[in-house]
């Protein structure tokens, strides 16, 4: 429907939303000034080039989705809340979690590496996430490098 994105990235800090990037704006963009200040040079195209290949991505996913649990049709959500808290005493904090149409479905668990699953259905999604080792290596890399290397760039 026009007007309604069929993708949606948001990006928090602390609870307030610092970027966004929908489908019907086809751009990545900063909400606070501190991101826009800090931000290098190409840094809003090749996180509008990353949003693109994620609506892409998750759009599959949906579609994974509806059919593992035997849908056709109508009306889905996917929601992927992920990200990391720097700790007082310096160790750093990871989650990923994946939900589908307002129940939880999938997490991931850095120090184990392993997918979470919150069902039977998402047993194989995880499995496969874990056999192919793409995700595995993905998630953990994001979580333990990329997004505290972020946090202490943009907060110190």
């Amino acid at each position: 429907s026009p007007g309604v994105p069929q993708f949606m990235s948001m990006g928090y800090l602390d609870g307030i939303p610092f970027t966004r990037y929908d489908s019907e704006r086809g751009q990545k963009v900063p909400l606070t000034q501190w991101i826009k200040d800090g931000a290098e040079p190409g840094y809003w195209e090749r996180q509008t080039q990353i949003c693109e290949g994620w609506r892409h991505v998750e759009a599959r996913n949906l579609e994974t989705l509806q059919d593992r649990y035997n849908q056709s049709g109508g009306l889905h959500t996917l929601l992927w809340v992920y990200g990391c808290d720097l700790l007082s005493d310096g160790s750093i904090r990871g989650s990923s979690r994946l939900g589908y149409d307002g129940w939880d479905h999938l997490s991931f668990d850095p120090k184990s590496g392993k997918f979470v699953p919150a069902n039977s259905s998402a047993e194989t999604n995880g499995k496969h996430w874990e056999q192919e080792g793409i995700e595995v290596e993905r998630w953990t890399n994001y979580l333990k490098h990329l997004c505290p290397e972020s946090l202490r760039k943009y907060v110190g």
